[in-house]
């Protein structure tokens, strides 16, 4: 049950942590696009701003998001597709932060999250499947 908890906590930071430097380099493109430039330095201070500043919003609902979406997904995996079980715990995390920003659009009516409204930066915060999944593996058993 620790393996399972700590598995999703990691989890739930990768996807935070990643949606936040997401949100801080596509913030930067935009400040680029207009013609300014922006030193490596800079990136990297914004980077970490929004990193240590985003987690009293961002970080509880991506938590709820995968408190949701990581169960069914193990329930999916094991009855039903037990040989999928990376690319299911994948799926389960970018439909959670789909689901998300869905969600975030329809009672807000933008997208906050300037990256989600990109493939790849949506596509990025589905790693905390991949995390989850690796962590989770129950050790092999020595004997």
């Amino acid at each position: 049950m620790i393996r399972i908890i700590g598995s999703f906590l990691a989890a739930i930071v990768c996807t935070y942590v990643l949606g936040a430097i997401f949100v801080s380099q596509g913030n930067i493109a935009g400040v680029i696009n207009l013609g300014f430039e922006v030193t490596t330095a800079q990136r990297f201070e914004a980077a970490v701003h929004d990193v240590t500043h985003m987690f009293t919003v961002y970080l509880p609902v991506v938590a709820v998001a995968f408190i949701i979406a990581l169960p069914v997904a193990a329930l999916i995996i094991r009855y039903l597709l037990p040989d999928l079980r990376l690319v299911g715990y994948v799926l389960a995390g970018i439909a959670a932060m789909i689901a998300l920003h869905v969600i975030f659009k329809m009672v807000f009516g933008v997208s906050g999250i300037v990256p989600t409204r990109t493939m790849v930066g949506l596509l990025a915060q589905g790693f905390g499947g991949v995390v989850f999944h690796f962590l989770s593996i129950k050790p092999a058993n020595p004997n």
